[in-house]
């Protein structure tokens, strides 16, 4: 259990400091853990006229694939059903441009690399 529970809070302080980072970007973070039925969104966040869902992914290497990889076509899915729900919610949202970004860490980098547009909902 140690071990998984050091995994998942190294999770929340990555999704922290992607916040931090992104606040810097000039996104206004609107949610965090939006949690819905069969997933979650990391970050939610406005920048201009769009609404961004983001992933945060992180990585200790390269050995085994690129943090982005871990975003496969079902984790997508779900995040796209939880978005769906999120605007359920919040219709002021609804006629806003929409995209899904993943914001990855690796250990090798001191700065995060932002994914936009990562993948495409319908």
């Amino acid at each position: 259990m140690p071990r998984l529970f050091n995994f998942l809070a190294l999770g929340k302080q990555k999704e922290q400091q992607a916040k931090k980072w992104l606040i810097k970007q000039g996104i206004e973070i609107i949610a965090e853990n939006h949690r819905c039925k069969g997933g979650e969104i990391d970050l939610i966040g406005l920048q201009l006229q769009t609404l961004i869902f983001f992933e945060v992914k992180y990585r200790k290497s390269a050995d085994f694939g690129h943090p982005a990889e871990m975003v496969n076509a079902k984790k997508q899915q779900h995040i796209i059903n939880c978005a769906q729900q999120f605007l359920q919610k919040h219709p002021k949202y609804q006629t806003l441009a929409m995209q899904f970004d993943v914001i990855t860490f690796s250990a090798d980098n001191q700065e995060p690399e932002w994914i936009r547009n990562a993948f495409q909902a319908w």
